[in-house]
């Protein structure tokens, strides 16, 4: 069931983005980890508490195995991760969809701002530009945390949600002008032509914005230090009933690169 604007703490208009921002991206072994959630742009971000009747999934991944991630309704942070094992760990938090109501100015410049141009052209070609539109969103929020030392070994991998975003090589054993591979899928199968966008917390306005190819890929040029945020949106014809014309999906990675890592230097 789709919940209101309100009750999803939905950002201003065309300021959508909502990523994971752990309180440490690399933990000690049995540090107890703060896992919250942002919503902004250019990553100034406010926080969204833990709200029970969003969290459609909350979770961990590590060598272990998958679990939930714990927290308090209301709270900030909205989870709370112990970590134990060495290695990657893949946060994921998917939300259940909330609905908006945009003016055909503001969802207009929103197709544009994403690239969503299929459904700017399909607008025109239904003669709704300048229509206002109904839509229904979900998070697909990931964040990759380290514990000791990076390995190759160590990968990401698909957590399920609709849309993704993974890498395809730990980010944390980089060597400088080495590319960083991603791939987005929707439903499980590669997207093609979609816009991914990279962002780091040093300089957001320098961002990276490549179209995937045909598998779904993209190869992204990373600077050391700060947090990286990629990110990519998706929007479908809504379903029958849900009382929208669009659904949208909105796929985020976070991660760190530390300036001092000697992958790096």
């Amino acid at each position: 069931m789709a919940l209101t604007m309100a009750l999803s703490g939905a950002p201003p208009l065309l300021a959508h983005d909502v990523w994971i921002e752990p309180s440490s991206y690399l933990p000690a072994p049995g540090q107890l980890v703060g896992v919250r959630l942002r919503v902004g742009q250019d990553l100034v971000g406010d926080p969204i508490p833990r709200i029970p009747a969003l969290v459609n999934q909350f979770v961990v991944e590590d060598a272990g195995g998958r679990r939930p991630v714990v927290g308090r309704p209301d709270a900030d942070p909205a989870g709370l991760l112990r970590v134990a094992r060495p290695g990657l760990h893949i946060v994921g938090y998917f939300s259940h969809p909330s609905r908006i109501e945009l003016p055909a100015d503001k969802f207009n410049a929103y197709l544009v701002a994403e690239g969503l141009d299929a459904v700017t052209a399909q607008r025109a070609r239904r003669n709704e530009t300048g229509a206002s539109a109904r839509e229904l969103y979900s998070r697909c929020a990931k964040s990759l945390l380290l514990v000791g030392p990076p390995g190759q070994a160590q990968g990401d991998r698909a957590l399920g949600f609709p849309l993704e975003l993974v890498a395809e090589r730990n980010p944390y054993t980089l060597g400088a002008g080495q590319d960083f591979p991603v791939r987005l899928s929707y439903q499980g199968q590669p997207l093609a032509g979609a816009l991914v966008v990279a962002m780091n917390s040093l300089n957001p306005d320098a961002k990276q914005a490549v179209r995937t190819d045909a598998k779904g890929r993209v190869r992204l040029r990373l600077r050391p230090g700060g947090m990286w945020l990629v990110k990519a949106v998706h929007m479908v014809a809504a379903p029958a009933g849900a009382d929208a014309e669009w659904e949208s999906f909105w796929a985020s990675l976070t991660f760190e690169t530390p300036a001092g890592n000697a992958a790096l230097d």
